[in-house]
Order: C-alpha cells, then structure tokens, then sequence
C-alpha cells in the first residue's frame, strides 16, 4: 500500500472517530476549528441564537419561580427543568471557552492515528474507537429523546385559562415562565416562547452530551494509547536478543516518550473536564433527587405518560455521569497497568541495564493522572455511588417536608 494511500486512511480513521462529537457541537457553534472566514461568522450567529434563546428560556423562569404566586407544589416541578437549562448554559459557556484545549486535544488525536506504523496498533486504537463511539450514541440518543420527549408532552398539553371575560387555551410550557415579563397566555408569544424553549433545550442538551461525548471520545484514545504502549513493552522485552543494543535503546526512547505523551493527553482531558464535571456532579445530585420526586408526585396522580418520561430522563441523568466516572477510574487503572505490565515481562532475562531503562516506566506509572470534578473531587465510582447515595437521602427531606 502506497505511504499516501496509508495516510488518507489513517484521516479517514480519525475523522471517523470524532465524526459524532462534530454533529452534536457543530450546530450550537461549539466546535473549534472553524476552517473558512464564512464558517467563524456562521458560528458566531449560532452562539449569538444559543444564548439569546437559553436567557429567554432561563430568566423568565427564575422570575416565575421567584415572584409568581403559584403553590409551591407547582413551582417544585418547574425547579428541575430550571436548573438543567441554567446549568446546560454553564456547561455551554465552558465549552466555549475551553476550545483551545479541545482543539490542542483534536490535533493530539490526529497526530496519534497519522504517526501509526503497524496494523496491529490500528486494530487496537480503531476497537476502542468505536467502543467510545458507541457510548456516544447511547448517551446522545438516551439524553436528548427523554428531555425531547418531555418537551414534547408539555408542547402538546393544553391549558384553559380565564383572562378577564375571555377563556382561553394555551399551550403548556417545559419551563414556566413569568406573565408579568412575557405574555405566554397570548397568541402567538405562547407558540413563540414554546419554540424558543425547544431550540434552548436542544441546545443545552448538546453541550451537556458534547461535552461528555468529548471526554469519552478522548479517553477512549487515551486508553488505545496505553493498550498500544503495553504491546511495545511486551514486544520489546521478548525480541530483545535479535536486536543490537543501539536498535534497543532507541525503541525504549520510543516507548519511554509515547508513554509521557499518553499521560499529557490525559492532564489535557482532565484540565478541559474538571469545570464540567464539577457542574455536572452538583446538577445530577439535585437533578436525581427532583426527578425522583417527580416520579412519586405522577405515580400518585396515576399519570403514568409523564412518570415515564421523567424517569427516561433520570436513568439518562444517571447514565451519563456514571460513564465519566466509569471513564475516570478506567483510565487510573489503565495508567497503572502499564507499570504492572512491565513487570509482568520477562524483564530478568534483560542485562542489568535494559532493566535499569524499564525501571522509568513503572516509576513514572506509579503516579497516577485523575480525572476530577472542580480539581478536588475523584472522578470514580466510588463517586458516582456517593451522588446517588446522596440525592435519594435528599429526596426523602424533600418528601418528609411536602
């Protein structure tokens, strides 16, 4: 096969690892290598849209859960989708302003796949490819149906309401909003606000899911990266006798290097993640316990279309930060298998100095690089355990008070 040909494959492999995480952020203006002077204006327009949209979503339901004189029962039910628009806001600012690192973080990736030499290696880096693009998929797809859905129901539920001598009817709305700042019970501002509600949730659903899609997408690479390092070792170590020792040293200065590169890709996902994650934990544990509340209030009023959709939307809830707290302990444990897979060689075969020059690895795999929520919080299971643990101690407060 031609070097070129090799190349244009090996671009097609890269391009196809992240062709998902480019559908989701590519519409909210959100990726961030716009190529062509036309492409940064249209992105600029889609930031402008995003935000307009997110504030005329967000804001009016703060004031109506602040000011309006509903029961509080009903201003509870509207607190859930409030905070994931708001937080969904956060989360798409952050991205925003995290693109150079996602950037250095693409160009990383291309790199990787451009400098491979061996079909083995590819075999390897293309099989958790597409295991992380897998995930992708069944998160966007469980994340964005089950708020879709619910925006859905709520678009297509009416309401009668008397306004002066006049009954109308109007259309319910994912996310209340205030009367006295906007007229949702007037035509067309209802159907208007509406859209705009769809678009917004539309939006915040993507950088929520981008984000996460981004992190799988790239410790997936990170965990191919290790797996192919781990190969070299095992190679290295048993072909050693059929190599002159300058051919040796010059491949463990290969795999000496490759290994420091994997770990700074790693602190790139974990420095580009930390604010996310951070948001996400908070919102997921107040998320879970309003949700769970949710379920309860429609199963008591036998309205079992909504309880279904809000538990879609919690299992999706829980779903996602599973899976980067799955993603996290993963990658700690890959960076120590490394060392362990040093070890585990016919390393004593080695002359005293090959073993010398093997003894980098395992002290470099000794300190392990974490993924993190807001710099001081593990992203692990053990985590994810304590944000279901404690949203459902939340939820019964929450019910023993209403």
């Amino acid at each position: 096969m031609e070097p070129s040909l090799i190349r244009t494959d090996l671009d097609s492999l890269f391009d196809y690892s992240l062709q998902l995480n480019k559908w989701l952020l590519i519409p909210i203006g959100a990726w961030p290598s716009p190529t062509s002077k036309i492409e940064r204006v249209v992105s600029l327009i889609l930031i402008v849209i995003s935000y307009c949209s997110i504030l005329a979503t967000v804001v009016p339901c703060i004031l109506y859960v602040i000011l309006d004189d509903d029961l509080l029962t009903q201003k509870l039910m509207m607190v859930g989708p409030l905070s994931h628009w708001f937080i969904g806001g956060i989360n798409y600012t952050t991205l925003l302003l995290r693109k150079k690192e996602i950037q250095c973080c693409v160009e990383h990736m291309q790199t990787d796949w451009r400098s491979v030499t061996k079909s083995k290696d590819q075999e390897i880096m293309l099989k958790d490819a597409e295991f992380g693009r897998y995930v992708v998929i069944f998160c966007t797809t469980f994340m964005q149906g089950g708020v879709l859905c619910y925006c859905v129901i709520t678009g297509f539920t009416t309401e009668v309401i008397q306004v002066g001598n006049e009954t109308r009817t109007i259309r319910m709305l994912p996310c209340a909003a205030y009367k006295k700042l906007i007229p949702v019970d007037t035509s067309p501002t209802n159907e208007i606000i509406l859209f705009v509600q769809f678009l917004a949730g539309f939006i915040v659903n993507s950088s929520t899911v981008g984000a996460f899609s981004l992190a799988i997408v790239f410790a997936a690479h990170a965990y191919g990266q290790l797996n192919v390092l781990i190969a070299w070792i095992r190679e290295l170590v048993n072909k050693w006798r059929d190599c002159d020792r300058n051919i040796y040293l010059k491949e463990i200065g290969v795999v000496v290097e490759n290994h420091l590169r994997a770990l700074s890709f790693i602190s790139y996902i974990e420095d580009m993640m930390t604010e996310i994650c951070f948001l996400e934990l908070f919102k997921c544990t107040f998320n879970i316990c309003m949700l769970g509340y949710y379920v309860l209030t429609q199963w008591a009023n036998r309205d079992y279309q909504s309880m279904t959709i809000y538990a879609v939307i919690l299992c999706s809830m829980a779903f996602n930060i599973f899976i980067v707290c799955y993603i996290g302990e993963k990658l700690s444990e890959q960076c120590k298998k490394v060392g362990d897979s040093v070890y585990m060689t016919n390393w004593y075969y080695l002359p005293d100095k090959h073993i010398l020059d093997l003894l980098l690895i395992i002290s470099r795999s000794s300190t392990v690089i974490r993924m993190t929520a807001g710099k001081f919080v593990t992203m692990s299971l053990y985590t994810f355990a304590s944000v279901v643990k404690t949203a459902f101690a939340y939820l019964n407060v929450l019910r023993q008070t209403t």
